[in-house]
């Protein structure tokens, strides 16, 4: 596939992988891109999963029409991206890898390989010259990885992202960019807000037409769009107004209460993501919880702490610095409630979060009070 009149793209599609870094279910499956620049000398942008060496490298050689590569670019050393280095140079020995010194490092974590002769360690801002393309290397630490690195072509105005702007499945099936993007970008990059800010800020002062990133589309139309969203998702900002519940119930009567309270929101014109967190993707949720600026925790008190996987959940938010949110609370206990302590407790260390000034309390089942403490906080939501 073209990206440019020198910029060919050589990644392949996943549909055998049925959990992406083990936990996050991908149905559509999983794009390892992988781009070859074309010019007096020629670049091939990383490499792919390890179990598209072969496929790989024969989109690499038919992309090279006959040509040796002259340089090997690594971004980003997670496996998914940096398993067929030793492919590489075991077909092109003469290649030089060019990569930030922290990836050096991990080279030789991961694999039994001597580069001295072959390495380039590059700097930040420095350049790569490939004739009439030239290569500015901007370091992104911690976007995810230590060892991050993009790569911008000012010659096509195209910026290779690394892990930035990517999401979830395959090139072969069409789907809304958002929605698994953004569960892609908070499940995997979202504990890192700030750095993400730097990169974006260093991005501003390009001229950027195209991004290349190693999971997703390429990205060349309505640029704004996706930068406005990474502006957004990063900053911690509210993407959507809404309300985004979720609940742990163990014999429905919380169930019940989050149920009815969306019902009351809805009829007051509010939009809703609901989530049982003992049956939905739990990427899922962590995504609804970021995208909207509200959130309701309802859970029963279980063994004088919180349900699991409300426990679960909302550690999953605190690690990736959940915060400038809203939080109402809905508790329920037989004997003893107090989820919505400790459900308020998990919060102590967080940035910004405002608990609503209802909490619910159910004693085991609904009762009409409980009603009525439910449309007191669906109008203090809405």
């Amino acid at each position: 596939m073209k990206i440019t009149d020198d910029i060919l793209y050589v990644g392949v599609n996943d549909h055998e992988v049925d959990l992406f870094e083990g936990q996050y279910t991908v149905p559509n499956g999983m794009a390892y891109n992988s781009y070859v620049i074309l010019d007096e000398k020629t670049a091939v942008m990383d490499t792919v999963d390890i179990h598209f060496g072969k496929q790989w490298l024969a989109n690499v050689e038919e992309a090279l029409g006959g040509r040796r590569p002259d340089y090997l670019i690594i971004q980003h050393m997670e496996p998914d991206h940096s398993a067929n280095i030793p492919a590489f140079l075991e077909k092109y020995p003469e290649a030089k890898v060019a990569a930030t010194p922290k990836a050096f490092d991990m080279i030789k974590q991961f694999f039994a390989l001597e580069l001295e002769e072959n390495k380039i360690a590059v700097s930040n801002g420095g350049t790569l010259s490939l004739g009439k393309h030239t290569l500015h290397f901007v370091f992104a630490p911690m976007v995810h990885w230590p060892e991050v690195m993009m790569s911008y072509d000012e010659t096509d105005k195209v910026l290779f992202s690394a892990d930035g702007f990517g999401k979830f499945g395959a090139l072969d099936i069409e789907e809304e960019w958002d929605c698994e993007a953004r569960r892609y970008y908070f499940g995997i990059v979202g504990k890192y807000g700030p750095q993400v800010q730097n990169v974006l800020k260093k991005a501003s002062e390009l001229d950027i037409r195209t991004i290349c990133p190693l999971h997703g589309p390429v990205l060349t139309e309505n640029l704004e769009h996706y930068l406005n969203l990474y502006q957004i998702w990063s900053s911690y900002g509210v993407e959507s107004q809404g309300v985004a519940i979720a609940y742990a119930s163990i014999y429905g009567h919380t169930a019940q209460a989050a149920l009815l309270l969306a019902q009351k929101l809805q009829d007051k014109g509010v939009k809703t993501a609901v989530h049982d967190l003992a049956r939905t993707d739990m990427a899922e949720a962590v995504e609804d919880a970021f995208r909207y600026g509200k959130l309701v925790l309802a859970c029963n008190t279980y063994n004088n702490g919180l349900n699991p996987f409300m426990d679960d959940f909302i550690r999953r938010l605190l690690e990736r610095s959940y915060q400038n949110r809203t939080v109402a609370l809905i508790e329920n206990g037989s004997w003893a409630p107090t989820a919505a302590k400790n459900m308020k407790a998990l919060f102590a260390n967080s940035k910004e979060i405002t608990f609503a000034e209802n909490t619910v309390t159910l004693l085991s089942a609904m009762k009409p009070e409980n009603q009525e403490q439910l449309e007191q906080l669906a109008a203090e939501l809405a």
